[in-house]
């Protein structure tokens, strides 16, 4: 029996993205792809790309459980809510009825994010940490955030993990860093994290650090980010039983890059069309912490969560489990920084 696959956040920068490289992805056979849509209008657009639409709500356990069941979903791309984890614990129930009625193995991939794994998590920094590092799901467990929502998210990872061997799910754990590129879906198509540098220093007329040091972070293009989807989804598809559960974690990134040196590119950019006054870079203060909140729309101290930290995640897994190979060298980004700045700069929609 081929699998019937289900992608939600279809209308997102990762999931749009994904949906618009499946078909040339050449994967292996499959029954049906369906897509999960909130409107009639989302609904046409996902059938460009050779998805079946549904339209249900993802937090409604009866409509999850309906839709997965009836269509006897053996496979879903979680791309919505790394945090609680409402709604992945009803995907969770309906796919072991799948499992139960049919007696196939079921997959289902939770995409969570690099910062789960990072200083704002109370993740270790004092060294690389691998993402196919055996000990991964017990780090997690003894991790203590300083931020309630961000525990919220670790948490959401061990629940994936835990409920899944509970039915005999094959779990993944799949984490973006800050991915970068236009994205090629028919929603969304500007990263979340690079806007918040361009919003933020449109507020404050200049880019400020709020880190001391010089702490890296990992970083992706959008196409890696989409490939390493892809070649997942093959390796399922294939029936090659990739690293699951415990040792299912796959960060996407390409490699690290400073905060410092992200900045200084970004702000280069922002001064060449006049959006900052002075492209050096200062560390914010206190007083420059709340205005860049009120511009960001969070609390000032969740300032240093979109915009820093310290992340020594580092992607092992991929590349030995899938043979994944990012095309972009995380110096990219950097180079890219004038594109990217230029992007949101035109469809800026705060």
């Amino acid at each position: 029996m081929s699998h019937n696959i289900l992608i939600t956040g279809g209308s997102g920068y990762l999931g749009g993205s994904l949906l618009a490289g499946w078909k040339e992805a050449s994967l292996p056979a499959y029954n049906k792809l369906f897509a999960l849509v909130r409107t009639p209008e989302q609904a046409e657009a996902v059938k460009q790309y050779g998805a079946e639409p549904l339209i249900f709500d993802a937090y409604n356990e009866s409509e999850v459980w309906a839709a997965v069941v009836d269509n006897n979903i053996s496979v879903v791309f979680h791309l919505i809510a790394p945090r609680p984890h409402v709604s992945q614990s009803y995907f969770l129930k309906a796919m072991a009825e799948v499992k139960k009625n049919t007696g196939r193995d079921v997959h289902f991939l939770h995409t969570t994010g690099a910062k789960i794994f990072s200083s704002h998590a109370g993740a270790p920094t004092d060294g690389p940490l691998l993402d196919s590092d055996p000990k991964l799901f017990e780090i997690q467990k003894a991790q203590k955030a300083p931020f309630a929502y961000m525990q919220q998210a670790v948490d959401a990872n061990n629940f994936v993990i835990e409920e899944s061997e509970k039915y005999g799910i094959r779990s993944y754990i799949f984490a973006p860093c800050i991915v970068y590129g236009e994205g090629e879906g028919f929603g969304n198509r500007i990263s979340i994290q690079t806007v918040a540098v361009v919003r933020a220093a449109d507020v404050m007329k200049r880019v400020y650090r709020v880190d001391t040091g010089r702490p890296t972070w990992p970083v992706c293009h959008i196409r890696d980010n989409t490939s390493l989807y892809i070649e997942l989804m093959r390796k399922i598809l294939s029936g090659e039983n990739p690293g699951h559960g415990k040792k299912g974690y796959y960060l996407a990134a390409s490699g690290s890059v400073a905060w410092d040196d992200l900045y200084a590119a970004m702000a280069t950019a922002l001064a060449k069309r006049g959006i900052i006054n002075d492209e050096t870079i200062v560390m914010a203060n206190d007083e420059n912490l709340e205005a860049m909140g009120k511009g960001l729309g969070c609390p000032a101290p969740f300032v240093e969560v979109m915009l820093g930290g310290y992340c020594t995640f580092t992607a092992d897994h991929a590349s030995k489990e899938l043979g994944w190979k990012p095309l972009y060298t995380p110096e990219h980004i950097l180079e890219y920084a004038d594109a990217e700045v230029d992007f949101i700069l035109r469809n800026k929609n705060w």
